[in-house]
């Protein structure tokens, strides 16, 4: 049984038919994996992430008010847990740990599959591992940590039978 739980809430733009909640839980927990507190997504403390699939309105709104970019962009992680509760997730019967938001942004995250010629639900689940990453501390601030966050989604998608998405890249 895993301790890991995905609260997700899909508007209107995000295709109903499409299994999001299962595709974010095992995005979620591949990347949790590929990190350095593996434990988070079988340990004895429930572990929760909030996923919101909006538009890129929203995503817009919430760029300009927490990172003053008053754009859309693809993916914001808003990180809730600190690196000691991320050691500490073994406690048992702890109180749940929230390690935070992540939103990804429909015509974004669309447009940029389009352009990569790969499946929308391939391309959310990238944003999906990169987004848990950066909740987990992750970052790509710099050349070291850039590589460090990506050869950790590579991994995580290779869990799911996703390519590597850099790979066309270079």
């Amino acid at each position: 049984m895993t301790m890991l739980e995905v609260a997700i809430e899909a508007d209107g733009e995000w295709d109903s038919s499409i299994g999001w909640a299962a595709l974010a839980q095992r995005a979620t927990a591949a990347a949790i994996a590929e990190s350095a507190f593996p434990q988070l997504a079988v340990g004895n403390r429930a572990v929760e992430i909030a996923l919101r699939l909006t538009s890129d309105a929203q995503v817009r709104a919430l760029n300009a008010q927490w990172r003053g970019k008053d754009k859309p962009t693809n993916v914001l992680s808003f990180p809730l847990a600190k690196t000691d509760e991320l050691n500490d997730v073994d406690v048992a019967n702890g109180p749940e740990l929230m390690l935070g938001d992540i939103v990804l942004a429909r015509g974004v995250c669309g447009a940029e599959a389009a352009n990569k010629q790969v499946p929308l639900t391939d391309h959310a689940a990238h944003l999906m591992v990169h987004g848990t990453l950066h909740l987990l501390g992750y970052d790509h601030h710099d050349d070291g940590a850039a590589a460090d966050m990506e050869a950790r989604e590579v991994r995580a998608l290779a869990r799911l039978g996703i390519a590597n998405p850099y790979e066309d890249a270079r």
